[in-house]
């Protein structure tokens, strides 16, 4: 079987977007292709079809491959829930929170459950996409590496490694990780790739001649800035755009540990629709007509930091105005009357009273929920999503259901002037029959349309521009690929 990875100079090079591209390029010409990734480090998780979890990179680079996503294509996971710990995830499961230095420690432990993943996905594939995570030259963390050159070397994949040039300095990325790595490591790489080019290509030419000649590594293309990347799912960096001006806002409170924000694409690319994500120490803004509370990783963490902004206080104004709320997971716990973690699951054991707008309250125990969800809003709009949540809610309030789910289950609930709103379900606003009614409540128009087509189209467009950009023979030699 055939494998190639993907390392980078550092994170948010573009490693995610690129294995996307080349897996939907690979699958395009008919090849079985799955993604992988041995470590993730992200709070945007989806529900993978065997009932686990993995980062939402990898389950947009199998919708790439057009494959339902597993979690042996990311069988670590680690998801922050302070500035210290994480919760870490083990094919698809959560098994524990661990302080960083307590992580780095054991982390070789887990390279055996990476590379029965990976030869599990290696065996019913043609090829398989490695990404890295971070940078191969952070060499403080190469004991017991499992996300770039332990695996390299453990499964024996080669590697291409890219710098993102919009960062500059990409001829000293390239250079300085080739005077730092171990020799055997950069025995690994057989070549790089530059990243995220504005302008006329051949005026780095000489650019990429010179990091050949100090690095020996072959030169496999520049792809430029890629505008269809724009319209694919982030995982880890929120894109703020300035406002648009147009007449319906929706303002978003940025918490400290917000989770699975690519809710919120299909609301951005909406024309009829201003998209504000509100940062800490900036009041929400009075004219906005819907705030929506997104999902969380730790929901008293970002509860106790909701009220140190204000924005309690702001909430509250906005719905004496008549404005509208709506809570998505983490955000739907916080509109009830109270939170309680008893546990410690999320952080410190504790609770604390929550905003008081749903009739509700909840408390973080039991087994996490991870399942795919479908039904319809209250009104009959056909919404399609997923749960991933830690917590039982109880209360009158769950008596007005936010939706029903095909199974007959109610969930969520709405408050007794329809005015808040909140449910456990991720990806409320993908399908275009629920965005239509959600936005239709705001007095807004959609454009229509679900938005996985959209992200579709974008993959196949993102696969035209690196076919153009790379040396896709040579990769496919180097990754194994037999003509």
């Amino acid at each position: 079987m055939a494998a190639l990875m993907i390392q980078g100079c550092g994170s948010d090079v573009g490693k995610s977007v690129l294995v996307a591209g080349l897996c939907r390029l690979f699958a395009n010409r008919g090849l079985r292709v799955a993604p992988f990734k041995p470590q993730n480090m992200s709070n945007n998780a989806a529900v993978t079809a065997d009932g686990g979890e993995i980062g939402r990179a990898q389950a947009l680079q199998a919708l790439a491959c057009r494959v339902p996503p597993t979690v042996d294509m990311n069988p670590v996971l680690l998801k922050p829930q302070s500035d210290t710990g994480a919760q870490v995830v083990v094919r698809g499961k959560a098994v524990g929170t661990f302080e960083a230095a307590a992580y780095q420690a054991r982390k070789g432990a887990w390279l055996e459950v990476v590379l029965d993943s990976f030869a599990r996905l290696e065996a019913a594939h043609d090829l398989v996409l490695v990404e890295g995570a971070g940078s191969p030259a952070e060499t403080n963390l190469r004991a017991g590496d499992i996300a770039n050159m332990g695996f390299a070397r453990a499964a024996g994949v080669p590697v291409v490694l890219v710098g993102d040039i919009d960062r500059g300095h990409v001829i000293a990325a390239l250079v300085g990780a080739h005077a730092v790595l171990d020799p055997d490591d950069a025995a690994m790489i057989k070549g790089f790739l530059i990243n995220k080019f504005r302008g006329d290509p051949a005026l780095f030419d000489a650019g990429r001649a010179e990091i050949v000649a100090r690095t020996g590594w072959r030169d496999y293309g520049m792809a430029p800035w890629l505008a269809a990347a724009r319209r694919l799912p982030a995982e880890d960096a929120l894109v703020f755009d300035p406002s648009t001006g147009a007449k319906t806002k929706i303002a978003v409170p940025l918490l400290s540990r917000i989770a699975n924000f690519d809710d919120l694409d299909p609301l951005r690319a909406e024309p009829q629709v201003d998209l504000v994500f509100v940062p800490p120490g900036t009041a929400l803004p009075g004219d906005a007509d819907l705030v929506i509370l997104p999902g969380t990783k730790s929901t008293l963490a970002d509860l106790a930091f909701l009220r140190a902004q204000g924005w309690d206080i702001d909430l509250a104004a906005h719905v004496r105005r008549g404005g509208r709320v709506l809570g998505i997971c983490g955000g739907f716990q916080m509109l009830g009357r109270a939170v309680a973690d008893p546990l410690g699951l999320e952080g410190p054991a504790g609770s604390a009273p929550g905003l008081g707008l749903l009739d509700i309250e909840t408390v973080l125990a039991g087994d996490k929920v991870l399942a795919p969800t479908a039904g319809r809003l209250t009104g009959g709009a056909r919404f399609e999503g997923y749960e991933i949540h830690l917590g039982r809610t109880s209360g009158p309030g769950l008596a007005r259901p936010f939706l029903v789910g095909d199974d007959g289950a109610p969930g969520g609930a709405v408050s007794a002037d329809g005015a808040i709103a909140g449910a456990y379900v991720h990806g409320l606003f993908n399908t275009g029959e629920a965005r239509a009614a959600l936005l239709a409540q705001l007095g807004a128009a959609s454009q229509g349309g679900d938005h996985g087509a959209a992200v579709d189209a974008a993959l196949d467009e993102l696969a035209l521009a690196l076919g153009q950009a790379f040396d896709i023979e040579a990769l496919a030699a180097i990754a194994g690929l037999r003509p």
